[in-house]
């Protein structure tokens, strides 16, 4: 599990001037809390903290927060970003304990590749983008790593099937579908399908006229 360390600044002023102006120094406003702490307001600079969360653990980095010299073991609990330009407005660090379990998302991660799927026109699908699991902060994987390499057309990866690190449970239903696979409809079909389409309108088409010159006859039968 990735550590590093983040200097948070305090003294910061609540209101949304104050945060715009922060935001205008290339600060992020933030608050810290958790294990029965009292929040605290901070600030922290913008590029240090993506280079804080540049390692392979991206935003499940333990980051040590250091406040006015005091050092909090910190997980982001929520990152709020700007609706149009996406970019970071607002942090919030959760304490924690690293030795204490807590439930966080792990990202899947697909490697390999599908010989026999890609050669049947299929497609693998990843069902779940995360997986919850529960550990102790150390022991969170930056990643849960699937190899597609031997998938066939059958084969379905659930919550059951994942080898996971010791010391991390996975929470969920364990016949939940993690990795599936899709058989995409190839254009053959499609034309064949829409050549038998063409066939049957046409088919009705003669049909209907069919009905009509029989009507006609009727008709000029019972006029005579």
């Amino acid at each position: 599990m990735s550590e590093t360390v983040l200097i948070a600044e305090t003294g910061r002023r609540i209101g949304s001037s104050d945060s715009r102006r922060l935001r205008a120094e290339d600060q992020i406003p933030a608050v810290v809390y958790g294990h029965g702490m009292d929040p605290i307001s901070v600030a922290v600079n913008r590029r240090e903290l993506r280079v804080a969360l540049s390692g392979s653990a991206g935003l499940n980095t333990i980051i040590d927060l250091t406040v006015d010299g005091k050092v909090y073991p910190s997980l982001i609990k929520d990152i709020q970003r700007h609706p149009v330009k996406r970019n970071v407005q607002h942090i919030d660090f959760i304490q924690v304990n690293l030795n204490e379990e807590i439930t966080i998302g792990v990202p899947i991660v697909l490697e390999g590749e599908a010989h026999d799927v890609l050669s049947n026109n299929g497609l693998v699908d990843l069902a779940l983008q995360e997986l919850q699991v529960r550990t102790t902060p150390r022991q969170i994987p930056d990643s849960i790593v699937i190899d597609v390499t031997d998938f066939t057309l059958d084969t379905v990866i659930r919550i059951e099937d994942l080898t996971l690190p010791a010391g991390v449970e996975a929470i969920g239903e364990p016949d939940t579908p993690v990795v599936t696979v899709l058989i995409m409809r190839g254009i053959e079909e499609e034309e064949a399908a829409a050549e038998g389409e063409g066939e049957g309108a046409e088919g009705e088409g003669a049909a209907a006229e069919g009905g009509d010159e029989a009507g006609d006859a009727e008709a000029s039968d019972s006029t005579d």
